[in-house]
């Protein structure tokens, strides 16, 4: 058993092999290489991320489980990346992710009925208030570590066919996780400003859901990463443009909240 993990995680303790990595121009480049990928890969993973944020009650808890989330997606990542070889044996992991995503969604378009069904009778809507204890805040920390380790799997075996050297592995997905992060931020700032972009998002991770079902290898159907970022790109522009539409008929008072 020992001498497995030493055989696995044995790179990532060689100095000799980060001070060739670090000092090497053609590493960089690979490194460069690898962000790019991660970021493109992650763009799904920034939506998710950026929606399960979205139940937190404050602008802090919502920053704050980015920050923990983050930290704990290095840690995982330099887990999965020793056992990237066998990640192709863990599709169960994929199926679950998926159908927890497809739960993901229709909760928040089955609550949001709700919430209409309410306001419509009252315009008195009682707080959540199992969103404002910290216990529910590491609730969703541990759920956007679940994500993590998800989408994890899908940049990783790339990563690892780009370059077979685990450090470089781990500096480019590194890198890419902090972009992703920053993304996932600035999707959450307009989602604060553009109300139309949270059902979005939902509609997004349905999409996201069933690319990540269709990856198993029982039915072996890649969606490539492109298509995804151009279908995020036209539904950003749909909602936009629904936005202005909604402007433009008075649904929006001058705070920019939506009109009862």
């Amino acid at each position: 058993m020992f001498d497995l993990i030493a055989k696995l995680y044995g790179p990532f303790f060689d100095l000799h092999n980060w001070e060739t990595v670090i000092s090497s121009g053609n590493d960089w480049l690979i490194i460069f290489s690898l962000v790019v990928i991660e970021c493109l890969l992650s763009v799904d993973n920034a939506v998710v991320l950026a929606a399960q944020t979205q139940v937190l009650p404050t602008k802090k808890w919502q920053e704050e489980s980015l920050f923990y989330g983050m930290w704990g997606a290095y840690i995982f990542r330099f887990l999965i990346i020793g056992v990237g070889v066998y990640l192709i044996k863990f599709w169960i992991i994929k199926v679950l992710g998926a159908a927890y995503l497809f739960y993901l969604a229709f909760s928040f378009f089955y609550n949001m009925h709700q919430n209409r069904h309410k306001k419509s009778h009252t315009h008195q809507v009682k707080p959540n208030k199992k969103n404002h204890t910290r216990r529910y805040f590491w609730w969703v920390v541990a759920q956007i570590e679940f994500m993590d380790i998800i989408f994890s799997i899908d940049s990783v075996l790339a990563s690892l066919a780009i370059s077979p050297n685990p450090v470089i592995v781990l500096i480019g997905g590194m890198i890419g996780i902090l972009a992703m992060r920053g993304v996932a931020e600035v999707i959450m700032m307009l989602m604060k400003k553009i109300s139309e972009l949270q059902p979005m998002a939902y509609f997004l991770i349905i999409i996201i859901a069933l690319k990540l079902f269709l990856s198993i290898p029982m039915i072996d159907i890649e969606i490539p990463a492109g298509w995804f970022g151009i279908l995020v790109i036209v539904t950003i522009g749909v909602t936009l443009i629904i936005h202005l539409i909604n402007v433009r008929r008075g649904k929006y008072d001058d705070s920019g909240s939506k009109s009862e």
